[in-house]
């Protein structure tokens, strides 16, 4: 569940050309689609971006309701086959340019997760643009997609290659309401709501505007085509839900024990109420208040004990947590526009049936790619930046065999034969353009600085 926040200060950002998924809240419920499309030609690549330049929704107006938006992004080697300058395509970042799969030692992607294991066409250089149709409802989903596929009629050097729908009610497929935390963009109107922490500095989130420290980073040139974009990391995960559901039974006698437990490991309980606030039991009631559900830090909880150094939330934002290894916190922050695909199984199901289901995990920034990288090789990966040694992310991380969690207390617990619950299947480094470079590269006359 994204928190809805509401418009309350003037704006000093270009949100007519801004992208809306940078800003817009995902619905809740929610319906979509993800596609994958690959250019075989130049004229068809942008002809497409000419058609579907009057259907990507900008940030104008983003704490306002609306039914439906789409959004694009492309690869770098999508740039590639849409023509790009080789000047302008320098000037992105070398991971970028490298591709999602060019990074995997990076991003600690092996075994089970390398790309050699992925579905295709990730790990390929087919994948060229993606394009993303959220909606609050089935109705305008299905006519915001039908607009969309009309556009590709009549180009056949345009090919699809995957197309993903997703959609929830609520809870992701572990049963959880997630989307909590996000970052509030200073200079984009929105009012900070309790536990959100100062607004970070636009040039976090969008290229063209002041960072956290002081400057704009590096964008693409010309200018046209950087400003008012920023980047985005799509990774396709399937969940082992069945596999989280017995261990929780294998470990914990009784059902309250296993949510306990489910809850230290996310640092959440399932209504989304944090540890923080409920450290003993549930409080579904909390997890429905805007106002408080975010409203926490770990001041009073050094050792953990109420919210495990090592559960997932704190791992991902361990806001005002003593670091091991230091880091600014505030230049590691990301959007996510994460969405849940597949049907959720419920706590009893201790057998997989075989479906598909899982997460796809979506951050945006204009470090994005930096901050995921950095996230999968030290925060995800490793537990030395809270003194954990060689323990992992509870959630998302691909375990050892001989892993384990701690719980924090007198004496600690350590659960051993912790799993991976989630397999990597996929994914790639896009670029999301404002409104202004989709049309500049649609434009071959217009590809000059």
């Amino acid at each position: 569940m994204d928190i809805f926040r509401r418009f309350r200060r003037p704006p000093t950002l270009d949100l007519d050309d801004i992208q809306a998924a940078v800003l817009r809240a995902r619905p809740e419920p929610y319906f979509g689609t993800h596609a994958l499309l690959e250019i075989t030609d130049q004229d068809a690549g942008r002809e497409l971006l000419h058609r579907l330049a009057s259907r990507v929704s900008s940030a104008a107006h983003w704490d306002e309701p609306r039914p439906s938006w789409l959004a694009l992004a492309i690869s770098y080697q999508g740039l590639v086959a849409l023509g790009v300058p080789e000047a302008s395509l320098a000037s992105f970042p070398a991971n970028f340019r490298a591709g999602m799969a060019g990074r995997a030692d990076r991003l600690r992607d092996t075994g089970v997760n390398a790309p050699d294991k992925w579905e295709q066409p990730f790990g390929s250089k087919r994948v060229h643009v993606a394009v993303s149709v959220y909606a609050d409802n089935e109705r305008d989903w299905r006519a915001e997609m039908a607009g969309y596929e009309q556009q590709l009629h009549g180009l056949p050097a345009v090919r699809l290659l995957s197309h993903q729908d997703f959609g929830a009610t609520g809870w992701n497929v572990f049963g959880y309401r997630d989307g909590f935390s996000q970052p509030v963009v200073e200079g984009s109107g929105a009012e900070p709501l309790p536990g959100d922490g100062r607004p970070i500095k636009a040039g976090e989130f969008v290229l063209g505007y002041p960072s956290e420290t002081g400057h704009p980073l590096p964008m693409p040139a010309p200018g046209v085509l950087g400003r008012n974009g920023t980047y985005v990391v799509f990774r396709k995960y399937h969940s082992h839900v069945a596999a989280f559901n017995r261990y929780l039974h294998d470990n914990g006698r009784t059902d309250d024990e296993r949510e306990l437990l489910a809850a230290k490991l996310v640092g959440r309980w399932r209504s989304g109420a944090p540890l923080a606030l409920a450290p003993e039991r549930d409080d579904p009631k909390l997890g429905e208040v805007p106002d408080r559900i975010n409203d926490f830090d770990y001041a009073d909880d050094p050792r953990g004990l109420k919210t495990p150094l090592g559960s997932h939330i704190r791992r991902m934002n361990p806001r005002d947590t003593k670091l091991e290894v230091l880091t600014d916190v505030n230049i590691r922050r990301i959007v996510r526009r994460s969405t849940s695909y597949g049907d959720a199984l419920p706590a009893s199901v201790l057998k997989d049936d075989g479906k598909p289901r899982g997460l796809d995990f979506i951050a945006l920034g204009a470090r994005a790619i930096d901050n995921v990288e950095f996230l999968q090789s030290e925060w995800v990966n490793s537990g030395n930046f809270v003194g954990l040694g060689k323990e992992k992310d509870p959630m998302i991380s691909l375990q050892d065999k001989s892993a384990y969690f701690t719980v924090p207390g007198t004496p600690p617990r350590r659960v051993h034969g912790i799993q991976s619950f989630n397999t990597l299947l996929g994914g790639e480094y896009f670029f999301m353009p404002s409104l202004t470079a989709i049309t500049w590269l649609a434009d071959p006359g217009g590809r000059h600085p």
